[in-house]
């Protein structure tokens, strides 16, 4: 068990180390054109995603040879279909459509935490991610690793926080706007992001049949109820909060400052909100039926 334990830590570890780079480099050195939406293949971006790849073929590839039974295919495509959202999240024009519509940027968050990371998280793609690297780099990266530490950042109530932590500083007007002027702010935003989901959903699915689901629901409702606060209260505003947007004029679309900022509130709000309330009832409804015990009508002695 101990070992299986540090194995899932270092997977995550991995995984973070391989997602981190992503968005947080998509921001580095980009060149905002006001005229002009764009795919945004630089290597900052497009090399940290093809060696997650990479890194997963040839552990799939590893363990496929060593193993006597036959590799999970479901797994394999959980992470490929959570690649696949992280990578067009990044370099498809959204990215460069979300440097000049605060909607088109929420929707950009929205997809790298909520459908993309579930997925990563959900493949479980721990021991694929280690047997693709080489033998020294696994143990080394395995030794540095302690579980007191790896327990306390996935259990469900510190990761909540985290997250929520996270959504709520990250979306007060004076660092949201230092974020978009400032290539080293925007790297921070976006790594604290995709961080704290993994940990987040690495938290709320159970590791073992046995481990109930009734507190992560728990969470995921509390999530689910932070998300679509602050998502109403941006959409329910009446002028811009983020200077930097406002400055810009008209949006995409045609939409003015305020109604960009609207929508992006909706998108947060309704989306966003049902997808967290979705995965808290799907996990309420495991939990219950795990404790759920079969009717036995008691037998009554009819003799005095």
């Amino acid at each position: 068990m101990r070992c299986l334990s540090r194995a899932s830590a270092t997977a995550l570890a991995l995984t973070l180390a391989l997602a981190l780079p992503c968005p947080a480099l998509a921001h580095a050195g980009h060149v905002h054109h006001a005229d002009a939406v764009q795919w945004t293949l630089s290597p900052g971006v497009v090399l940290p995603l093809t060696l997650a790849l990479l890194l997963y073929l040839v552990g799939w590839r590893r363990l496929a040879h060593r193993s006597t039974r036959e590799m999970p295919r479901r797994r394999a495509g959980l992470f490929f279909a959570g690649w696949t959202i992280m990578a067009g999240a990044l370099v498809s024009p959204l990215h460069a459509g979300g440097e000049r519509s605060f909607a088109l940027h929420m929707i950009e968050h929205e997809l790298i935490m909520l459908p993309a990371a579930l997925l990563l998280v959900a493949a479980r793609p721990g021991p694929v991610l280690l047997w693709g690297l080489p033998a020294l780099a696994r143990q080394a990266l395995a030794s540095m690793l302690r579980r007191p530490l790896w327990r306390a950042l996935t259990a469900p109530a510190t990761a909540t926080l985290l997250q929520a932590g996270a959504l709520i500083l990250w979306h007060l007007p004076a660092l949201f706007d230092r974020a978009l002027r400032s290539d080293g702010w925007h790297i921070a935003q976006h790594a604290s992001f995709v961080g704290t989901a993994l940990l987040f959903w690495w938290a709320m699915l159970p590791q073992r049949r046995s481990d109930s689901g009734l507190f992560p629901a728990v969470c995921l409702f509390v999530t689910s109820m932070v998300g679509s606060g602050l998502g109403a209260l941006m959409a329910l505003a009446s002028s811009p909060w983020y200077p930097a947007y406002a400055a810009m004029g008209t949006m995409p679309l045609g939409l003015s400052p305020e109604a960009d900022q609207q929508l992006a509130g909706v998108i947060m709000w309704v989306p966003g909100g049902l997808f967290h309330l979705v995965a808290a009832l799907v996990l309420l409804g495991r939990a219950l039926r795990a404790n759920r015990q079969p009717f036995q009508p008691q037998k009554f002695s009819t003799t005095v």
